[in-house]
């Protein structure tokens, strides 16, 4: 059975932590949608300019392509709207969206404290202003990002396994 799963949330929502966890439990490789951003993309970002459709859309092919390549992967992705899942799904149509639930201050407060990151903390009104979370007829889960870790893996590793029965 293929498992191919999107990690999806603003910045500091803890994607690549979740994603990078949930891959090593289900034994499957783990993608950081970031690193699938051509550099045009990230010295936009790092400027702190929003990104537009045109600039994501190029990526989130990108991004369908590498979880269709893969038997078992996990990629860390944004994904905010749903045109943006629509087209990984375009790519991945068995794409498992794990939404990341997140409130704006631990938000903030995530963002703040992160250092080594090229997207500011000016862009998170931008992206939670986008955010369209998942709807029902989308195939896949919303998780309260604030659980521990352990917990989160399991909720989107349980409803992964309901959807395939």
């Amino acid at each position: 059975m293929s498992v191919r799963i999107v990690v999806m949330g603003p910045s500091g929502s803890g994607k690549s932590t979740v994603g990078a966890a949930l891959a090593e439990r289900l034994g499957a490789r783990f993608v950081d949608g970031d690193d699938l951003h051509p550099l045009t993309n990230v010295e936009k970002m790092a400027a702190g300019i929003p990104l537009d459709d045109d600039d994501r859309m190029p990526w989130l092919r990108v991004v369908g392509a590498t979880l269709r390549g893969e038997g078992r992967i996990v990629v860390a992705c944004s994904a905010l709207r749903r045109r943006y899942r629509d087209a990984i799904r375009e790519e991945a149509d068995d794409a498992f969206f794990a939404e990341l639930v997140v409130d704006r201050d631990t938000l903030a407060s995530r963002l703040d404290a992160r250092a080594d990151h090229f997207m500011p903390a000016s862009l998170m009104d931008s992206q939670l202003e986008a955010l369209e979370s998942l709807a029902d007829d989308e195939i896949g889960v919303r998780i309260e990002a604030s659980l521990p870790l352990t917990q989160e893996i399991d909720a989107i590793r349980d409803a992964l396994a309901a959807t395939a029965r």
